[in-house]
């Protein structure tokens, strides 16, 4: 029988998973993210052989060395930013992820976010709780159609793949994208055109929307001068990474309107937001759930599981990050 150690409660069916199978599971009882000595202390407590953390857990070298006797430690999440790769390989710790489950669901919720800001949604849902409707009008919240408009992709991995499929297919939008390299099934499939640099991109679209991994090359990807180059009309749409974009740069142009608007699921600094964002009216914020469905958790819960479960068999876990 291995031990495990569950930094916070996840959907019950990735426990269950493991317990069926002997192992013996401990799960932190605090309803919320363990700091960096609150996580020390609990590996230390048992000698564990695999740890499941979230992306919201800092794994770097000391919390290796709190658990030594763990050589997995598998991410409830598709990105692994929150966990020092490079200290990992060092002590032959193996990383796994839980990638491809939440490609559709995130993609869904991106364009609940384009069409919330685009439509004011949410404006006209705090419009009417406060009374203020007063019957129909013909100037009354006036929104922006997405047919025939021109959706800039930035990032042409699984999921802006699926933003693209959805705003091309269902809602007659053009497609035009930038990557690393070219992808000729996005070009293909969504008759998509490719840019070779954002700023290309950024100038030309209606609404961009952004899906890169956060990187050293792309934080901030989305600056000041960046932002200057959209149109003035144009809506940005972040479901991606928070430091992909600068907040206190996107707060200066929704206020001076040099960008009608803007919908984000993530933040920079997460929970906190850059001041005077939540004030704005131009803005859909949602509290990072993208990926937020019963379905889609329950899944990342069962890989998750199913990785350590694979690693302790004394298997390859399919989703090793390398």
């Amino acid at each position: 029988m291995s031990k495990v150690y569950v930094t916070r409660k996840i959907p019950e069916v990735g426990i269950k998973m493991l317990q069926d199978a002997g192992h013996e599971v401990d799960v932190s009882a605090k309803d919320g993210v363990l700091t960096k000595e609150e996580l020390t202390t609990e590996l230390k407590k048992k000698e564990y052989d695999a740890v499941l953390c979230l992306l919201t857990d800092q794994i770097n070298g000391e919390i290796f060395d709190a658990a030594p006797s763990a050589k997995i430690f598998a991410n409830y999440a598709v990105g692994y930013n929150n966990i020092d790769i490079k200290e990992a390989k060092k002590r032959g710790v193996t990383i796994t992820n839980t990638p491809g489950v939440l490609t559709n669901t995130v993609a869904e919720h991106t364009m609940a976010l384009m069409l919330s800001i685009t439509r004011r949604v949410t404006e006209g849902d705090k419009f009417t709780r406060e009374g203020k409707y007063k019957g129909w009008a013909p100037e009354l919240l006036l929104g922006t159609d997405l047919k025939g408009k021109t959706l800039g992709v930035l990032g042409a991995g699984r999921i802006g793949y699926r933003v693209g499929y959805h705003a091309h297919k269902g809602f007659d939008m053009n497609i035009i994208y930038y990557d690393i390299k070219q992808n000729e099934h996005f070009e293909k499939d969504l008759s998509a055109k490719f840019y070779d640099t954002p700023e290309a991109v950024l100038k030309e679209a209606d609404v961009v929307t952004i899906h890169v991994p956060l990187l050293p090359s792309t934080r901030h990807l989305i600056n000041k001068e960046r932002l200057a180059m959209m149109k003035k009309g144009a809506y940005l749409i972040n479901s991606s990474r928070g430091p992909v974009v600068d907040e206190f740069a996107l707060v200066d142009a929704l206020k001076s309107g040099k960008i009608k608007g803007a919908s984000i699921d993530v933040f920079e600094k997460e929970p906190e937001l850059a001041p005077g964002l939540a004030e704005l009216p131009n803005v859909v914020i949602t509290p990072h759930i993208a990926s937020a469905t019963e379905d889609t958790r329950g899944k990342m819960s069962e890989i998750a599981a199913q990785n350590i479960l694979d690693f302790l068999a004394g298997g390859i876990p399919e989703n090793i990050i390398k």
